[in-house]
């Protein structure tokens, strides 16, 4: 069997300390060796910007050659392709875009006929609750795929802390990995195309918490999107303010961080001029008695993994798109629910 030929991409850019985890996937899925590993990303992050393409403006984009994990040197940026120097580990590609911008180019223009299947992330936070979801970038570029038949997944590591432990993340990696294998091999049921199927596209979302590091593994689980919403998401601006962080968990990067470049952005307010400054803890802290059993929420609150199966339309599939190979709706009444477990 051929190897999976996988393009990666983000809405959290290059790597740098709001991209945290792009690069470690990136050479964990070059030590499993799928034969093409191309990366095609936002130059610059672009979190809470859905599935929103550029349609007027002109698109540059740069090749960019990442070096070893914990390197001290800076990743060069180059206006044109050139071969590899010691201590590269590949030719990416940025692109001054939005992430379903970058899918939609990657497939079509970079490397046509030439991509089985897109994951899009690790996002740096949780994409869980329709908020987040219908917001977010990385589930924006897996829908673009999708909707060029693409098999897609949009892949997100929730914290809950700033600072949290870099042991958490290998473990995350290997976690993604082993549920990304078990939905591609969930996909060769359909071999004729997505759209004869019941699902588009995969949201997975793997929270950084000490469970991630248990004996035997962290439990998944099969998720539904929970259904919340969310109040304001500007303030008028005042005459100098700094603007907030972006992203599902700003709230605590704010919280944790003062150093950011976008805390540390003044400016000059007009008399007519809002902010965005989403009221977060009713998303990201929500009472856990509030959150309905097999949602994605429940799901990381619970120290869970979540696969939440998604159609690119405005509808859910149906119940048996929670049915892996080799199981059957006869073994268990409980086959298809939300909240049973994923097995790995």
């Amino acid at each position: 069997m051929a190897p999976i030929r996988v393009l990666l991409t983000n809405d959290d850019g290059p790597p740098s300390r709001d991209s945290p985890f792009i690069l470690g996937l990136f050479v964990y899925l070059c030590t499993r060796g799928s034969a093409l590993n191309p990366v095609v990303l936002p130059s610059s992050q672009k979190s809470w910007i859905g599935k929103a393409y550029h349609i007027k403006e002109k698109i540059y984009g740069r090749y960019y050659y990442p070096l070893i994990l914990h390197s001290d040197a800076r990743s060069e940026v180059s206006d044109a392709s050139r071969p590899l120097k010691e201590g590269e580990l590949g030719e990416w590609i940025l692109l001054d875009a939005t992430p379903a911008t970058c899918a939609n180019i990657a497939i079509h223009n970079i490397f046509p006929g030439e991509i089985d299947l897109v994951i899009s992330g690790p996002n740096f936070g949780r994409n869980t609750s329709s908020a987040f979801v219908l917001s977010s970038g990385t589930v924006g570029a897996a829908m673009s795929s999708s909707l060029s038949l693409i098999r897609s997944i949009a892949l997100s590591y929730g914290v809950f802390t700033r600072h949290f432990p870099t042991d958490y993340v290998q473990p995350s990696h290997e976690l993604s990995l082993k549920i990304i294998g078990k939905l591609w091999n969930q996909w060769g049921k359909d071999p004729s195309g997505l759209r004869n199927g019941e699902v588009d596209l995969y949201n997975v979302n793997i929270p950084l918490v000490p469970e991630i590091l248990r004996e035997g593994g962290m439990e998944v689980a099969w998720t539904r999107i929970w259904r919340n919403s969310y109040t304001s998401l500007f303030q008028p601006q005042d005459s100098e303010t700094s603007t907030m962080p972006a992203g599902p968990d700003a709230r605590v990067v704010a919280k944790n961080s003062s150093s950011s470049q976008e805390q540390n952005q003044v400016v000059s307010a007009p008399d007519l001029a809002f902010k965005f400054s989403p009221q977060m803890s009713p998303l990201v802290d929500p009472p856990i008695s509030s959150l309905p059993y097999g949602t994605d929420a429940w799901a990381v609150h619970h120290a869970k993994a979540s696969v939440t199966p998604l159609r690119t339309s405005f509808a859910e599939p149906g119940s048996d798109s929670m049915v892996l190979v080799g199981e059957s709706f006869d073994n268990s009444p409980s086959v298809g629910e939300a909240g049973r477990a994923f097995k790995l």
